[in-house]
């Protein structure tokens, strides 16, 4: 925001608004909707980034086996048209035939048995193993069948199937490899990813080949740009003159500027998104030894206003959050969390009693939203915290917080839009390369919880794994996302409260 007032910003705004009403907007004109974000993956290919964007991404080019409705939530066949347990830790899958990838090849079942082997391999380099890790192998069983072994039950498989594991080539991926399939990547989705281009962003063209069974319907919208716009300001500008069509994550105080806008539509709504602060108590640097201790970790809970920030900066109906886990999800059992209150003086004495009378100094890593980092900054220098801000690309971050160097981070986690405890909590506290606890009680508790067929002792080990991670407190969770869109009025398009813009469902009025 700057130092700008609300007034400002208003007329600034509704100024830009009216020299561009005479022009027509080039989204519809040329067919092709431009949409911008503040962030790229660091690699296209679905399993090689953990980023929102490339979920997007991801949704566009490539379908998955089973896919989930969003208004019921009935898992509905995509590239399966059949799926039936034959024992606790093996799926049979019936494939759907007359499917072809975007260049031409034929889908069969060698393209998912190549995939899941491929991903669930030893030296597979995926960015979110969580997704994958319940996977043993997949038999080929017949041109159109395969059988997913598990490594131990997975009550949730169904609900990753219709999520983050979409299907590669088989042939045209062991021809390119991984460097040449993120630059030319190729599935069997609604769009065609035709150009990627580094700091810029990504294109696409409708699939005119998509099958026409699909769940999710025929795509609509001929050209889809994806383009990188690092500054709110700039983004906020582009849209104003038409040169982009989509924005999103616009600051509350803007989105309510911009519903004045003319030939602009805005939407608000909270989603599955959580922002967190980790702490490293596994840490190799000194700034990590502080939150060794408990009494630190607990302060560092208490000094953060979470109703501050959710009220006062995320607004549009974000809530305070307290457990690593968002409240929809299966699992996510909150009854025995420790609500840490909003308490400075409370905070100040465990700092005291831990041996930081004077406080510290300390590093904060952050990649987004960096006016809700300041606000985190100032809480904590309240209570004698000195942290220094270090704002980065999400890549140069996740390298601090795997290699034990980062002592803070405020993060965001939208679990991959996955309606299950084991997507938040089992991702990061159950032992692998983002877990900065490493904490045998929790990794062993979060491990049964994920294999448990029965459902009461399931969700009993996730109770008893989110209070522990509150009661060590272990990160400090803070408070759900709500996104605000902003958008030509030109465009029909819907927002989900799973935080997945569904581009290929979106079309011209």
């Amino acid at each position: 925001m700057g130092h700008l007032s609300t007034t400002l910003v208003r007329r600034a705004l509704l100024s830009i608004a009216l020299a561009a009403t005479a022009a027509a907007h080039a989204g519809k004109a040329n067919d092709t909707l431009t949409y911008a974000s503040d962030s790229e993956v660091d690699n296209v290919s679905p399993y090689h980034n953990n980023m929102r964007e490339g979920v997007i991404l991801a949704a566009m080019a490539w379908d998955t086996l089973i896919y989930r409705d969003t208004k019921t939530g009935e898992f509905k066949p995509q590239l399966a048209t059949a799926w039936k347990w034959d024992s606790p830790t093996a799926l049979n899958v019936t494939l759907r035939q007359g499917v072809t990838f975007q260049n031409g090849d034929k889908f069969t079942a060698d393209d998912v048995a190549y995939t899941f082997n491929e991903v669930t391999g030893p030296d597979a380099k995926i960015a979110t193993r969580q997704n994958t890790d319940w996977i043993k192998n997949v038999e080929k069983l017949g041109d159109y069948q395969v059988r997913i072994h598990l490594k131990t039950p997975f009550p949730a498989a169904l609900e990753y199937l219709s999520g983050p594991t979409p299907i590669y080539p088989a042939a045209y991926f062991k021809k390119v490899g991984l460097e040449g399939y993120s630059k030319a990547p190729i599935g069997t989705g609604p769009y065609k990813i035709t150009a990627v281009t580094p700091g810029q962003g990504v294109t696409m063209v409708k699939n005119t080949a998509y099958f026409k069974d699909s769940p999710i319907g025929q795509p609509k919208i001929g050209n889809v740009k994806f383009v990188v716009i690092r500054d709110p300001e700039a983004r906020m500008a582009q849209l104003m003159t038409g040169a982009v069509d989509w924005i999103w994550r616009v600051p509350a105080d803007q989105a309510e500027s911009l519903k004045a806008a003319p030939n602009l539509s805005v939407l608000s709504g909270e989603t599955m998104r959580v922002g967190f602060v980790s702490m490293n108590n596994n840490g190799t640097t000194p700034e990590s030894t502080p939150f060794k201790d408990v009494r630190v970790r607990q302060a560092v809970n208490m000094a953060i206003n979470r109703k501050g920030l959710a009220d006062s900066l995320v607004r549009g109906g974000s809530q305070p959050v307290y457990a690593t886990c968002f409240r929809t999800q299966y699992g996510c059992e909150t009854g025995k969390v420790v609500k840490y209150p909003y308490d400075p003086a409370k905070a100040k004495a465990l700092l005291a009693e831990a041996g930081f009378p004077n406080g510290f100094d300390t590093d904060l890593w952050a990649y987004r939203e960096r006016d809700y980092a300041e606000a985190m900054i100032g809480d904590l220098r309240k209570i004698g915290i000195r942290a220094r801000l270090h704002f980065v690309q999400y890549p140069a971050l996740r390298n601090e917080v795997r290699s034990g160097r980062a002592p803070l981070t405020f993060q965001a986690w939208g679990s991959f839009s996955i309606n299950d405890a084991s997507a938040f909590a089992g991702n990061f506290f159950k032992g692998g390369p983002d877990d900065t606890a490493k904490d045998p009680q929790t990794i062993a508790l979060l491990q049964t919880a994920d294999a448990t067929v029965d459902k009461a002792e399931r969700t009993a080990k996730y109770a008893q794994a989110l209070q522990r991670i509150s009661e060590q407190a272990m990160w400090a969770p803070l408070f759900s996302y709500s996104t605000n869109y902003a958008f030509t009025s030109d465009l029909k398009f819907d927002a989900q409260p799973d935080e997945l813009p569904r581009f290929f469902a979106a079309s011209w009025k």
